[in-house]
């Protein structure tokens, strides 16, 4: 089995918002596309090293609950969706348990009806999901069994179209805090993504000065009108363009790009695996800029390269980490990274404390070499 692949609930007995881990708990997480999940489907999924079983009914209504049948450990994900009293279940293939979208047990096919063994004692745990802009979010809960509606709303991005132009996804080796810090760090693009068709070495190292404000739950470089790249986007926008990115916990950065008329977002999802796995998927959703759809054949090579360069750097850092945990941080350039530890521990303070989350970053420009 590998490393960390364990099946005990890691969200018992740890510190209220966070697993053992360093996995935030009680947090919305990417589980998969909507186009990943057809009706009367089902897809396995770890996450936050629990198995979950996202599924579709055929009304086309997405759930998720722990892909594990408590009768004998079979994997629910490995069964089939099938009508019980006229209403959607999961039967589990080893022994025709069914289970609702609710994770309450209905029909146990082997059990006589004088024998004491009433169907809906028996339950799974259901994670609540939320559906939009082509996505499905799983809400992870800290207490395995909370089964009311999330007190953290899902994450909000904005106009967006129902389905995303592309979706490109890696796996990054990688605890999802090194994920996170390598992907948000300013002053690697010259070096990692140096490449003619993105940022050549002959373009050299530039003073970038970037206006940085507190959002919910995380910060953003505040809106502004882009510099290296304004001719590209005046032919594609038609107009004066504004570029704003943004990160949210637990693992959100987006960039909009957009003027008037148009609207350009990259969405960057982390969803931790293990404890050295994290998915990385990045949705990339536009309107009112047609002349974009011509560029998604290269746009989208392009971006998975993009991404398997941060991959690869990940790769090579964990060399490095088998000797060496600790690491050297700058300012200006590692601020962001600083930031991202100080919300998680704002964090669990108030899931611990029973009070609302407090962002305690302030306004600030931060200034670099890149």
């Amino acid at each position: 089995m590998p490393d960390g692949q364990t099946l005990i609930d890691k969200t018992v007995e740890t510190q209220p918002g966070i697993t053992s881990e360093g996995w935030l708990t009680d947090s919305w997480y990417l589980g998969c596309t909507s186009k990943e999940l057809k009706p009367g489907g089902l897809l396995h999924r770890i996450m936050l090293d629990q198995p979950i079983v996202i599924g579709r009914t055929e009304a086309g209504e997405a759930f998720a609950l722990r892909d594990i049948c408590p009768h004998r450990l079979v994997p629910l994900s490995a069964g089939k969706m099938l009508d019980t009293d006229g209403e959607p279940t999961v039967e589990c293939p080893y022994h025709g348990w069914r289970f609702g979208t609710d994770g309450v047990c209905r029909h146990m096919p082997s059990v006589l009806e004088e024998q004491p063994y009433e169907a809906s004692r028996f339950k799974v745990r259901r994670y609540p999901v939320h559906e939009k802009n082509g996505m499905i979010f799983v809400f992870i809960a800290h207490d395995p069994k909370v089964s009311g509606e999330p007190d953290v709303p899902p994450p909000d991005f904005g106009e967006l179209p129902d389905k995303p132009k592309f979706v490109i996804q890696e796996d990054f080796n990688a605890h999802m805090d090194d994920a996170v810090v390598g992907l948000m760090d300013p002053a690697h693009v010259a070096f990692v993504h140096s490449q003619w068709w993105w940022r050549p070495p002959s373009v050299g190292l530039k003073l970038k000065e970037k206006p940085f404000v507190p959002r919910d739950r995380g910060w953003a470089i505040d809106r502004h009108q882009p510099s290296s790249n304004s001719l590209a986007y005046k032919a594609v926008f038609g107009g004066k363009v504004t570029t704003e990115i943004i990160f949210q916990l637990p693992g959100y950065r987006w960039e909009i790009v957009e003027n008037e008329t148009a609207r350009l977002l990259t969405l960057t999802c982390l969803t931790p695996i293990y404890k050295k796995k994290t998915r990385i998927t990045q949705v990339t959703w536009f309107f009112g800029a047609p002349l974009l759809n011509l560029a998604i054949p290269i746009f989208k090579p392009a971006a998975r390269k993009f991404l398997r360069q941060d991959g690869d750097i990940v790769d090579l850092q964990n060399e490095g980490m088998k000797y060496q945990k600790a690491m050297i941080w700058i300012d200006d350039i590692d601020v962001q990274a600083k930031w991202y530890r100080t919300l998680k521990k704002e964090w669990t303070a108030s899931r611990t404390e029973g009070r609302s989350f407090e962002n305690p970053i302030e306004p600030v420009t931060l200034r670099w070499r890149s």
